[in-house]
């Protein structure tokens, strides 16, 4: 077997899997919930969220590792090779806290890819995105288990069978892995979650109230939001959808 076939079956799988998303297919099949009042707030919620979120996550691991491949020299250059070895070589415990990543890339970037996933855990638990919720106990609660699916993620694009040290070899060499990832991502990650909540309410809402303008609307929900924005990309949705609150 050609040594980089492991990672042209990975590749495929996650075409695959992107091709099934609402945007290429003609319906959903997971059963929805019963219906109740926020019913409108839970457009992707099934009678569990697992799934959903399992499958909606690997299109955005996708979308993340074509984007490195595209744009990275380096992670081009480590495809050939044998995989198995290769990816052994790579998964080592870090003994530094920065990974040789600039300040933007650590404390931006990753928070914001962190941010992406649990808002994909978000959109299929039901009434996550009640605006009745506020800011209360209950929002918290669930912000908390949308940053425990944040971990989880970012623990696989780091480490796991499809992830930097598998897809580029992140971590052969020992300057390129470090804490700052495994400790940034998650917590910037909740950060980011609230803080796109905060901005939508209270700055884009009110900006679309100001204006009828489409164009102004949608720009402002994909930029002033780049963790959702991320997020409805990976579930095939239009950069600026907002659950429950449809463009005008």
């Amino acid at each position: 077997m050609v040594p980089t076939m492991p990672r042209i079956i990975a590749l495929a799988l996650g075409i695959c899997v992107t091709c099934s998303s609402p945007a290429f297919a003609d319906e959903v099949t997971d059963p929805p919930v019963q219906p109740d009042a926020s019913r409108q707030f839970d457009a992707n919620v099934t009678a569990s969220p697992w799934k959903g979120a399992f499958k909606d996550s690997l299109r955005l691991l996708m979308i993340e590792h074509a984007t490195r491949m595209a744009f990275q020299e380096k992670t081009r250059r480590e495809l050939p090779g044998p995989f198995f070895v290769d990816y052994a070589r790579s998964l080592k415990i870090p003994h530094t806290w920065n990974d040789g990543d600039s300040w933007p890339t650590n404390y931006v970037g990753h928070p914001i890819h962190g941010a992406a996933a649990g808002f994909i855990w978000l959109d299929h638990e039901a009434g996550a995105h009640d605006p009745r919720l506020g800011f209360s106990k209950d929002y918290w609660a669930s912000r908390g288990r949308a940053t425990a699916w944040a971990c989880a993620y970012s623990l696989q694009f780091e480490f796991g069978p499809l992830s930097e040290a598998s897809i580029g070899n992140v971590g052969m060499n020992p300057n390129t892995t470090g804490w700052v990832d495994h400790v940034v991502t998650p917590a910037g990650a909740l950060g980011f979650m609230f803080l796109e909540d905060a901005v939508d309410r209270f700055v884009v809402a009110r900006l679309e109230g100001w204006t009828g303008k489409g164009w102004v609307r949608r720009l402002s929900r994909a930029a002033l939001n780049p963790s959702r924005s991320l997020s409805n990309a990976a579930q095939g949705r239009a950069l600026w959808d907002r659950v429950g609150r449809p463009l005008q």
